[in-house]
């Protein structure tokens, strides 16, 4: 038998399994590898291979001929120490490339051709190009409302699932295209403070400048295991962790890290993507916000009420009780975008600050209500004045804090970016729209989300009153690439409409 000695090489593939060889090796050779063929990497006497994409190698400082190196994401898998003996062959072509093929023709599937494909996904043996050929097809066919419930279940079914004992487990989710629109890390100290159950999971940013757990990231450590959400939830009633590492629908975080490239998030990926996660994470009452608007993802009210028919579809079949609430899109909320800046309104929010963003509290006090209102001890109608009294009270801010600490506070938060540029009126008026898109588009050119004290803050929103040469925003970045892409945006388009 040919073998290699395994090396670990440091470099983050990011949900990607990448294994290196050197070209002088004698298996790339005999064996007829080639750079981006896949390979199965058994460990000596473990019958179980780990699957990977093979990069080739010409320097011998980094890789020696009788080496196989491995990205940090594939040595994790392995589970062993640095010099062990591995081999190595070609890795067979997932069977359920077939229905992937079919998806790109337009056919629909069937819930086992979605559970093959999401098992080979979770399994690695897919490459993102082929990740992204499914993707596409999706995106670009159409799925079918019963492909969208079985795609959900799908991914619910090759992931992990917390059961937390209660007849009533709250949670929430806006689907997101609304710069600054960080209300919930509002909503679930407030509802937690009420007595509800909210264990929340969030993705981090896929097309946007900022998720929750980006956010919460600047706080707090987001990066649990089920076993720590167990037992922070049991001390505080909820959460506000990231879900990736607690395995639930596994296969959504690496299908993300493939839409994220590719600015991608269709209709049926989304609605399956979000039900998946709040299954899997134990939910029973979940409140959907689809802000609408002419920069949103959804842009108008029949778009909306078509998406909520979906959710409620889907949310049905899976046993969810969903409410779906349509919100105001048309400009971004609350005054920061990006993780640092968002962190400082939501700390102006539960701090009663004289200074916090009015649009913020507000948003957030009104989808709290909603989802305190799924208390069967809760008249309809009173749940804003409860959240509203839980939140001037500073009962939130203490139920925030308390988060906080039991998921680990952050000693050395981020900072904001050190090269700051203010983009100024071109004329005096008023600001009669905001460009959602063009807002995030130059606050990801800052470096949101990877960069956390990169950004945009905001001074002036619609309906303001504004003079030439006053500041409509600041741009925050970190590096001077950023800084500069950022500024040639915002020259370009800085996306006030002012009359």
């Amino acid at each position: 038998m040919n073998t290699l000695k395994l090396r670990r090489i440091a470099i983050d593939t990011y949900k990607e399994n990448v294994a290196y060889l050197h070209r002088d090796c004698k298996l790339f050779r005999s064996e007829g590898f080639q750079a981006l063929n896949k390979i199965e990497i058994y460990l000596i006497d473990d019958g179980e291979p780990v699957i990977a994409v093979l990069n080739i190698v010409d320097d011998s400082d980094l890789l020696n001929p009788d080496e196989l190196g491995l990205s940090e994401q594939v040595f994790e898998q392995l589970n062993t120490r640095e010099g062990s003996d591995i081999t190595i062959r070609h890795a067979n072509p997932p069977k359920s490339i077939a229905y992937v093929h079919k998806k790109i023709a337009g056919e629909p599937l069937s819930y086992d051709a979605y559970l093959a494909i999401t098992r080979d996904i979770v399994q690695h043996r897919y490459s993102r190009i082929e990740m992204s050929a499914f993707l596409v097809g999706c995106a670009e066919t159409g799925m079918e409302r019963n492909e969208i419930l079985f795609l959900t279940r799908a991914m619910v079914d090759t992931g992990e699932h917390l059961d937390w004992g209660e007849s009533l487990v709250a949670d929430k989710h806006c689907i997101g295209g609304i710069p600054g629109n960080r209300t919930t890390m509002l909503i679930v100290p407030i509802v937690a403070a009420h007595g509800l159950l909210m264990p929340k999971t969030s993705s981090r940013a896929i097309t946007s400048p900022a998720g929750t757990a980006d956010t919460m990231e600047v706080m707090a450590k987001v990066e649990l295991s089920i076993a720590q959400l167990k037992e922070i939830v049991k001390h505080e009633r909820a959460c506000l962790a990231w879900g990736g590492t607690a395995k639930l629908a596994p296969v959504d975080d690496i299908l993300i890290s493939v839409e994220r490239p590719l600015s991608l998030d269709s209709p049926g990926q989304m609605i399956a993507s979000i039900l998946s996660k709040k299954k899997s994470a134990g939910a029973t009452h979940l409140l959907i916000d689809i802000p609408i608007g002419p920069t949103a993802k959804v842009h108008t009210r029949i778009e909306a009420i078509k998406l909520q028919k979906l959710f409620e579809y889907v949310g049905d079949k899976l046993g969810l009780d969903i409410e779906v609430v349509v919100t105001d899109g048309s400009q971004p909320v609350g005054r920061g975008i990006g993780p640092v800046l968002e962190v400082r309104d939501v700390m102006q929010v539960l701090k009663n600050d004289p200074m916090a963003p009015v649009d913020l509290r507000e948003k957030a006090l009104h989808l709290a209500g909603r989802i305190i209102e799924f208390d069967h001890d809760v008249r309809g109608g009173q749940g804003y004045h409860l959240a509203r009294n839980i939140l001037d009270s500073g009962r939130a801010l203490e139920k925030f804090e308390a988060i906080v600490q039991a998921q680990g506070e952050n000693k050395q938060p981020p900072v904001l970016g050190h090269l700051q540029h203010d983009v100024l009126a071109q004329k005096n008026g008023q600001v009669e729209s905001i460009d959602n898109l063009q807002l995030a588009h130059i606050a990801r050119l800052a470096g949101a989300p990877m960069d956390k004290g990169a950004g945009v803050y905001l001074y002036k929103k619609t309906g303001d009153r504004v003079k030439k040469a006053e500041k409509l925003y600041r741009i925050y970045a970190g590096f001077n690439a950023d800084h500069q892409f950022s500024i040639d945006a915002a020259q370009a388009n800085n996306g006030y409409v002012i009359q």
